[in-house]
């Protein structure tokens, strides 16, 4: 029996994976799947719990047992933990930094592994990440790497912070991002990287609606062969 169908789309953080997947998953009924959102959510749980990120042992057995659900809604898909609604509370540049300690540990990456492919159902998925297509679903059906250069990323977390009525530090936001990245790709497990089979898709100066449209186009011409 052939296994639900899953697109993987993998890139680094601020590339526009969130409201491309959104778009992706809305279009076509899939479910959706964060992953960067879980290793938030495990990094925000464990400092509420007084756990450093650098406790492995501890971390793994906060992984084992943090409950984590995604709900759509109408202005995006809500991250629910313990029944709290902690969408905001993840989304902030401290929490991504933190996310992204956590996620170089060798066994945490192993213990939420698993949860992750448990979000493979009827009729399909959509997985965003940084290692969907590379390492949690290798057989992925359709692979997208979703790529931005640091300065525009930067710009556009900027733009989105200001928009929110916060200020923001240019020059610190890219340095975050830019040091968010050489952690990415270069750690020893699921380095960030495009799978071998993916299409490339950079967005540096393609608008939202444009870089929808061509992943449709992908998805079409895979799920049609």
């Amino acid at each position: 029996m052939s296994k639900p169908i899953v697109i993987a789309v993998d890139g680094p953080g601020g590339a526009g994976k969130g409201e491309l997947t959104k778009r992706l998953a809305r279009s076509l009924g899939y479910e959706l799947l964060d992953s960067g959102a879980i290793y938030r959510v495990l990094a925000y749980a464990a400092r509420k719990a007084g756990l450093a990120l650098f406790d492995e042992d501890s971390l793994v057995q906060e992984a084992l047992v943090v409950n984590l659900a995604f709900e759509p809604q109408d202005d995006g898909v809500h991250v629910i933990l313990n029944g709290e609604d902690v969408s905001l509370a993840i989304r902030t540049e401290e929490a991504g930094a933190n996310a992204s300690k956590v996620a170089v540990l060798p066994r945490v990456r192993q213990a939420l592994l698993a949860r992750q492919r448990d979000f493979r159902q009827e009729p399909g998925l959509v997985a965003d990440g940084r290692d969907m297509g590379t390492v949690v679903f290798p057989d992925a059906q359709v692979k997208i790497f979703l790529d931005a250069s640091c300065e525009v990323r930067a710009k556009r977390r900027v733009l989105q912070l200001e928009s929110s009525g916060k200020t923001a530090d240019y020059a610190a936001i890219l340095q975050e991002i830019t040091e968010r990245d050489e952690r990415d790709r270069n750690r020893s497990v699921a380095p960030l990287k495009p799978a071998d089979d993916a299409v490339i898709i950079d967005s540096s100066d393609m608008t939202v609606e444009e870089v929808f449209n061509k992943a449709m186009e992908i998805v079409k011409e895979k799920l049609d062969k």
